[in-house]
């Protein structure tokens, strides 16, 4: 069971997706995705992780209410373009169950709010705070808020896009510091990747994409390897990462997006 108890609130329990069987997911693109995603939970809670780890979020457990909201709202049907990220950034997806989900963009642009519940176990200094967290991820905000002035409405960049993350696990060491998978000891990491890359191949399949967009490069090379070992031929191509820590970002990540975007010959599929 996951459980939710904040300051002034009596403890509410809620069913894990762990715990569920699935039978309420359809056959439509939405509950197949989500099905890929339950399963891909019960994997990843076989997996041990060891130093420098030392605490495992995974939204896909505790914020599942608005992550199942996102994919059943806005995956109706097929996709032509994939948008690929790494694995969620503590003020995004930590928070909010959707990929580069900054609150205010998820909330007041995609519509989307749900429960958060709190992961099993907690870093003091990184707690999940739902939709009230009071902090921006500044990649997040970068990702959605470029699409939404160029899109207008979700419903147009969801009409041939979606957007996952190859990893849905945040880690953390004993500080508090976010660790990325690449962060992890070699056979840690293998053991995850080849997981999360066999659920990606699923999605892929799943929605019939026709393009994968990694969001920076360890997305792109992580998805050109896992859709090459499966033998999908799917167009892998890779698009600047908006995080603050990249120099370029910071100098005009709107502009470089859209011209690469025009490159891609995806452009057109958003402004149309």
């Amino acid at each position: 069971m996951l459980t939710s108890k904040y300051e002034g609130e009596e403890e509410v329990k809620c069913i894990s997706p762990l715990e569920s069987t699935g039978s309420f997911l359809g056959e439509d693109p939405a509950g197949r995705f989500l099905q890929v995603e339950l399963e891909l939970n019960l994997k990843l809670k076989d997996l041990q992780f060891q130093d420098p780890v030392k605490y495992v979020y995974n939204p896909l457990l505790y914020a599942w209410d608005p992550h199942e909201r996102y994919v059943q709202t806005y995956c109706k049907s097929k996709k032509e373009v994939l948008f690929l990220g790494m694995n969620p950034g503590p003020f995004g997806m930590a928070q909010t169950g959707v990929p580069f989900g900054e609150v205010n963009h998820v909330r007041d642009w995609l519509c989307i709010e749900g429960k958060v519940y709190k992961p099993e176990l907690e870093h003091p200094k990184r707690p999940i705070r739902g939709f009230q967290c009071p902090t921006s991820e500044v990649s997040g905000a970068r990702f959605w808020g470029f699409f939404k002035s160029l899109c207008g409405r979700p419903e147009h960049f969801f009409q041939h896009c979606f957007v996952h993350n190859h990893c849905p696990l945040i880690f953390m060491n004993q500080s508090g510091k976010n660790l990325t998978p690449t962060d992890l000891p070699k056979e840690q990491r293998d053991k995850l990747l080849n997981v999360c890359d066999e659920a990606l191949c699923q999605v892929v399949r799943t929605l019939g994409v026709k393009k994968v967009i990694g969001v920076g490069r360890f997305s792109e090379q992580r998805a050109k390897k896992a859709l090459a070992v499966e033998g999908l031929e799917v167009e892998v191509k890779g698009i600047m990462h908006p995080s603050p820590r990249n120099p370029q970002a910071n100098k005009g990540w709107n502009s470089v997006v859209k011209a690469q975007l025009q490159e891609l010959g995806v452009l057109s599929l958003l402004t149309g």
